[in-house]
């Protein structure tokens, strides 16, 4: 079988590396998830934060966020390279829903375009979905809506429960 998923990967690198170390070991795991078959969709490098607590006696990390297609037998080996690379204090891999890559689709373009203009108070959301439950559209309703906003299918204060 051939199925391919698409995962994601936060990993805290040892943030007392200098940067061209942080920049080989984020490079090292890229090459080793290609070198597998998988094939990179975005990397976000969030850069050198506090940690919540101490991890190993380290109070600041470095986060690489990574998010690639893969095919599901190839994580495990993903997993315990991860686990044996020094330079990795902490990760994390969960598996990507169809649902959960819309709704933060649609939440990052709300955010977006909403920090353009000021919205109404007095909008109204409703969910049009299809026979499969599918979300098909937002329809926004209310008074003085923003002319920026008016094709943007959803906006920054709602919330998808259904998820």
């Amino acid at each position: 079988m051939n199925i391919r998923r698409v995962y994601e990967t936060t990993i805290i690198i040892n943030a007392s590396l200098v940067e061209q170390e942080i920049e080989a070991a984020a490079n090292k795991l890229i090459s080793y998830i290609e070198d597998r078959g998988g094939s990179i969709e975005e990397i976000n490098k969030w850069g050198n934060r506090r940690l919540a607590y101490p991890i190993d006696k380290k109070q600041h990390g470095y986060y690489i966020h990574l998010v690639y297609n893969i095919q599901p037998a190839e994580i495990p080996t993903i997993e315990r390279f991860l686990v044996l690379e020094d330079t990795v204090i902490r990760h994390l891999t969960l598996q990507l829903t169809r649902e959960l890559r819309e709704f933060r689709k649609q939440k990052s373009l709300a955010e977006g375009k909403a920090g353009e203009t000021i919205i109404s108070s007095v909008v109204e959301i409703e969910k049009v979905t299809n026979v499969f439950g599918e979300t098909e559209a937002y329809i926004i309703t209310g008074e003085e809506v923003a002319e920026v906003l008016k094709d943007i299918p959803v906006i920054e204060d709602f919330e998808d429960t259904s998820i």
